[in-house]
């Protein structure tokens, strides 16, 4: 009888773990990340379109949680490009679309959000990895908005080219990195 009393408490007991088990197990997720490497060839892609076509600018480039992965200012940009360049890819990524976007669409249904670190201004543009917004670029210090988001642009499509070895392989070579 003690036996069988004993055989059911421990079979209660590896039910009860095995199922903590499985719970834990279902909260976890994996997820696709914006390495180290891949955000400075994007920061790097940017800054040397814009040089190219003579302007000189600061780039930020954030991951998914808008921690800051990759920051580069240029000799003889403006001091206000370093904040606003952040601003930019924060927006970007905040609202999974270029500032630029963002802008217009608040310009057709105003007021604007108060949403603080966010503009409207054109220049931030989301990294995406199979459909699913990994990151941000901002860049600031061209002359406008358009010209910033084409080196952010350009900035992407190089990075994607250099650390994945072709254009548009972002999920091989180190572009992105599982998080498990």
């Amino acid at each position: 009888m003690l036996q069988n009393r004993l055989a059911v408490v421990i079979a209660s007991i590896v039910l009860l773990v095995a199922g903590s088990l499985t719970a834990l197990a279902q909260g976890l997720i994996a997820q696709k990340g914006l390495s180290a490497d891949a955000a400075q060839a994007v920061a790097r892609g940017a800054l040397d379109k814009c040089r190219a076509d003579g302007y000189r600018v600061s780039v930020t480039v954030i991951d998914d949680g808008a921690r800051l992965k990759a920051f580069v200012r240029d000799d003889g940009s403006g001091p206000h490009t370093i904040d606003f360049s952040r601003k930019k890819a924060y927006s970007a990524l905040t609202f999974k679309r270029t500032s630029g976007e963002t802008g217009k669409a608040w310009a057709e249904n105003p007021p604007a959000p108060n949403i603080d670190g966010t503009t409207g201004a054109a220049g931030g543009v989301p990294i995406k990895a199979a459909g699913q917004v990994i990151g941000a670029i901002g860049v600031s210090g061209a002359p406008g908005g358009d010209k910033d988001e084409a080196c952010a642009n350009a900035g992407r499509a190089l990075g994607l080219f250099l650390t994945a070895g072709a254009p548009h392989a972002a999920e091989t070579r180190g572009f992105l990195q599982t998080c498990e």
